[in-house]
């Protein structure tokens, strides 16, 4: 499995958060940039994410992933 993959995957399910994804494998860091899901717990975010993400670490294509979420004001703008 490949970052873009999983970037395509999430900001489709996920159409208000941009996703900045490194890895490949099944080991994936994920940059989530999101009012919305910023504004949540960091459990409630999570597991908006794991919904997602569970038939692919059910079937061993993903084994691990590490989160950190950014408000749009957060994530840092290109120069």
């Amino acid at each position: 499995m490949q970052a873009a993959e999983v970037k395509n995957f999430l900001e489709e399910k996920i159409p208000e958060a941009r996703f900045e994804v490194e890895g490949e494998g099944c080991n994936f860091q994920l940059n989530v940039i999101s009012d919305e899901l910023a504004g949540m717990s960091p459990v409630k975010r999570q597991q908006q994410i794991y919904a997602h993400l569970n038939p692919w670490i059910l079937d061993g294509s993903i084994h691990a992933v590490t989160m950190k979420f950014f408000s749009q004001g957060e994530w840092p703008q290109p120069a």
